[in-house]
């Protein structure tokens, strides 16, 4: 499956998630807009600390999605790679085998 795919499957059941739990995805939806939305670290950087979250906790998910929104804040490739090099750092060699996985998807995700 590419990763647009997976994207796609994703937001599809999520959105199917939401209408069995519509209380819990109302208190998701709050949490993470006050997360994005305040603090001192721009969008860009939280995503950042997303990326690096999904990968060590091997969410694929998580990584499209998190890659996706990195594309549109403007990250570039080398900035998606260095943070994979510290996720790494911090994880090791299980963690190399996801940051692959994560720069795959930057790869495929931008050149859309």
């Amino acid at each position: 499956m590419s990763w647009k795919e997976l994207n796609k499957k994703t937001r599809s059941q999520l959105r199917e998630l939401n209408k069995v739990i519509p209380e819990t995805a109302k208190g998701f939806q709050a949490l993470s807009s006050g997360v994005k939305e305040n603090g001192v670290l721009d969008f860009k950087n939280k995503e950042f600390v997303a990326l690096g979250i999904a990968v060590a906790t091997h969410c694929e998910s998580c990584i499209g999605l998190h890659v996706e929104a990195l594309i549109r804040a403007g990250a570039t490739r080398e900035e998606v790679a260095d943070v994979l090099a510290m996720t790494v750092q911090m994880g090791g060699g299980p963690l190399l085998m996801y940051a692959a996985k994560a720069l795959d998807c930057y790869d495929e995700l931008s050149a859309a």
